[in-house]
């Protein structure tokens, strides 16, 4: 989770020429102040955070700070503030009308509760934009998740709000942490359906993947009809991160973002928030899957052959001592077959899709065998 992954994508970004294309502009951010930080946390949990930040000594695990997970480091409540600054800009510029599409890499901290900071995460910017939007005048939103361990502390921030319908797709709690995000996990009494939660098994590959998301989040995106849509792209998922088990390409990575926009274009006037969040391999995948986001957004993909930049190359070579990706691909064909081929009872993936689809779907008027 070190800021050398964003270094190196903000690197590559440049140097392919991403952020000087027609009708992009790149913004800075400042920290969120206490008040936008107390919409989503409880004021004793950031004057803790405050106090780690000028003092680690001070970290109380009771916070969830100064653990293995998220040791205390100087500066580190400006560092958490200003990702929530800046992903609460973007959400305000999207319902205002001022921009269509807002991309923060940075973000996506998906696991901070109201309490208590967990899974490297410390604010949770995804909370703090969804909230900004509504008091802004957004009515609906859409939360999908793709990173590879269940978006908990989003879904929990709304888990009784029908405002708000949080979608996770993710490597399933019996393998992964946080241990939770089942198809059963719902909502609470007030939003019943406002969660919705994919499992899949270990190892599933790209084909999977992409069936699993295809099969459950656009039918759900479509009739929920959002005014905006916020998407989570961790890129842990993909095969060489030392943390997930699943094993999935920078290709589907680079598929599911396409899908993304287009849904956005579809179901939400094309209003579409798109953040980072996990991804732990920071020279091989991060930086490309996060190029490919930048791109999708900007209008213009980057086609999965181009060329890795030589001087990205030569960087990280002489920083790491090792060898980049000659391109901005895997090689893999990132393909599926979409749902409407039929349900194989063989299958774990198929099992863990129709289950969420039958959990989820009559909640919001779908019918998970045909829909």
């Amino acid at each position: 989770m070190a800021p050398v992954r964003l270094e190196l994508t903000a690197r590559l970004c440049e140097q392919l020429g991403l952020f000087d294309r027609p009708g992009v502009s790149v913004v800075g951010a400042e920290p969120a102040d206490d008040e936008l930080l107390t919409t989503v946390h409880d004021r004793a949990y950031v004057e803790a955070v405050k106090a780690a930040s000028a003092d680690p000594r001070q970290a109380q695990e009771v916070f969830g700070l100064g653990t293995e997970d998220d040791p205390a480091f100087p500066g580190m409540h400006e560092a958490a503030a200003r990702i929530v600054g800046g992903s609460v800009d973007l959400g305000r510029a999207l319902v205002a009308g001022r921009v269509r599409h807002g991309v923060n890499f940075t973000g996506g901290m998906h696991h901070a509760k109201p309490g208590c900071a967990s899974g490297f995460c410390v604010y949770n910017d995804a909370a703090a934009a969804i909230v900004a939007m509504l008091r802004e005048g957004a009515e609906r939103i859409v939360y999908v998740d793709l990173d590879c361990h269940h978006g908990d502390g989003t879904e929990a921030a709304f888990w009784d709000d029908p405002r708000v319908l949080t979608v996770s797709v993710h490597e399933s709690g019996t393998t992964l942490f946080p241990g939770t995000g089942f198809a059963d996990e719902l909502g609470g009494p007030g939003a019943l359906g406002s969660a919705v939660n994919l499992a899949l098994p270990a190892r599933t590959g790209d084909a999977g993947w992409l069936r699993a998301v295809h099969a459950v989040v656009p039918p759900l995106v479509r009739s929920f009809a959002p005014d905006v849509l916020v998407t989570q792209h961790g890129c842990d998922t993909h095969g060489l991160d030392p943390l997930g088990h699943l094993q999935v390409s920078v290709d589907a990575q680079r598929v599911a973002a396409a899908s993304m926009h287009a849904l956005a274009h579809e179901a939400s006037g094309g209003r579409w928030l798109a953040l980072g969040g996990g991804g732990y391999e920071v020279v091989d995948v991060v930086p490309r899957t996060w190029a490919h986001l930048v791109a999708e957004a900007s209008g213009q993909p980057l086609a999965p052959g181009t060329p890795v930049p030589v001087a990205w190359r030569d960087h990280v070579r002489e920083a790491f001592g090792r060898e980049a990706p000659a391109t901005m691909s895997d090689g893999a064909p990132a393909t599926f077959t979409g749902w409407e081929s039929g349900y194989d009872p063989d299958d774990a993936v198929d099992r863990a899709v129709l289950a969420t689809r039958r959990a989820a779907f009559p909640l919001h008027g779908l019918d998970p065998d045909f829909d």
